[in-house]
């Protein structure tokens, strides 16, 4: 690191240092017996979602540990990874929290780039076969376990039944279907109604990769070199993509909130996203009832094909600064070993289980009135488990950004073979 390189970080650091107990320095009392010590600091974001989680954790671990204790504290995304960058450039490992919440789809980048700030998990202290294998892959490092999956990512298919019924439809007819029969059905809804099915925001490649995950196929090989280029299965997933914009069962909008806005204000008849999207499904109460969800659709001509897939969620890393050992044990008990916390969870926060077991919790196998009485959590952790297990190496992020703007051009016309070439130039560029 240049000289430079260190004031600037240092600078970076402290405030950081002003706002954190873990920071070592003059006037500050001796550090706590770590033996002893029973308050474990994590760093989340999210006050109604994740962080109501802890504090529900918090609850329940102190249920056999009264003396303990979490001290959260709020830390965005966009804050929290700028933040561990800093920390780890610096060598200031001291200043990391001992838990802290890690977008899964950054888990193998950080790992790799920043080994010095996660403790190893010991994979005796929880089961990790009770979590989809396709989550756990993606902290897994050289067959080492780096993070405790949370929340799920696992996508639906959510359609509104009664548009399906104006064509003739129900949710079974789109119910473990290839995307061939998802297009037909498509513009027979769209004939009969002038609803399309779905909407995706303009250069967004969440439902290419989606896609792709179904058939456990991502943008680099099991040695994290791009397959952009040549890459036969995306060929033909950038022509679906193609042919549902073509067709009008897809629409793309230039907004989250227009995303959001289409199946709220019912201008769309679905959409298809991780499970986390059913929050905003049911902010439209006047569709209560109305709706429905299944599997996706699934590859034609992929071998490998399924009718499942993922797209976001996030786990929870210890950091090298931890007492592992209560750390540890409070994940074990907690988010991969309560089946009381998930129940309690759910029915607020709407927070969706990785961990299997949450499937039998009453708050899983509820009806929901809302999704015409389907039990849907338990149905989507089941889901979750047959979610194939896709390479996303280092550069993921890097990819999907060059895969945005692949398809944007492929949305306008451009030629598929050379929009995925300069895709696959400027991600070797970004590596080197």
């Amino acid at each position: 690191m240049s000289a430079t390189t260190r004031m600037i970080a240092a600078a970076t650091i402290a405030p950081l240092c002003l706002a954190m107990t873990a920071c070592s320095g003059a006037g500050q009392a001796p550090a706590a017996d770590p033996a002893q010590d029973q308050t474990l600091t994590v760093w989340a974001w999210d006050p109604n979602f994740n962080i109501y989680a802890l504090t529900e954790a918090e609850k329940i671990y102190r249920e056999t540990h009264p003396d303990f204790r979490l001290d959260i504290v709020e830390t965005p995304w966009d804050d929290l990874q700028p933040k561990l960058t800093t920390i780890a450039q610096a060598g200031q490992t001291d200043q990391l929290p001992d838990i802290f919440l890690m977008q899964n789809y950054s888990f193998e980048k950080n790992v790799v780039n920043y080994p010095d700030i996660f403790s190893p998990i010991d994979g005796a202290a929880l089961d990790f076969d009770e979590f989809p294998a396709s989550v756990v892959a993606s902290s897994t490092v050289d067959g080492a376990h780096y993070g405790v999956p949370f929340d799920s990512g696992t996508a639906i298919t959510a359609l509104r039944t009664d548009v399906l019924a104006q064509a003739g439809y129900t949710i079974d007819d789109f119910t473990d279907i290839t995307w061939e029969d998802f297009i037909a059905k498509g513009k027979d809804v769209l004939a009969a109604t002038g609803m399309p099915l779905l909407s995706t925001t303009s250069g967004n490649s969440d439902l290419v990769m989606m896609i792709m995950g179904s058939a456990g196929a991502g943008l680099f090989d099991a040695q994290g070199a791009p397959t952009i280029a040549g890459n036969d299965t995306l060929l033909d997933v950038a022509a679906i993509y193609k042919e549902l914009i073509d067709s009008g069962v897809l629409v793309i909008v230039n907004s989250w909130d227009e995303y959001i806005g289409s199946f709220v204000n019912g201008s769309v008849a679905g959409t298809m996203n991780g499970v986390w999207i059913a929050a905003s499904i049911q902010t439209a109460q006047d569709q209560a009832g109305q709706w429905a969800i299944t599997n996706v659709p699934r590859l034609d001509s992929a071998p490998a094909a399924t009718n499942y897939t993922s797209n976001g969620g996030s786990s929870w890393a210890i950091s090298a600064n931890a007492n592992v050992d209560l750390a540890t044990d409070f994940l074990a008990s907690t988010f991969a070993g309560s089946v009381d916390f998930y129940n309690t969870i759910l029915p607020k926060s709407g927070a969706i289980a990785n961990w299997t077991p949450a499937a039998g919790a009453p708050a899983y196998t509820e009806p929901q009135e809302f999704f015409g009485g389907q039990a849907i959590y338990a149905q989507v952790v089941d889901y979750g488990g047959k979610v194939p297990t896709a390479p996303t190496g280092v550069y993921h992020t890097e990819g999907r950004d060059a895969v945005n703007t692949a398809l944007t051009k492929i949305a306008d016309g451009g030629d598929p073979v050379q929009a995925f070439a300069e895709a696959q130039a400027t991600v070797e560029f970004a590596m080197k």
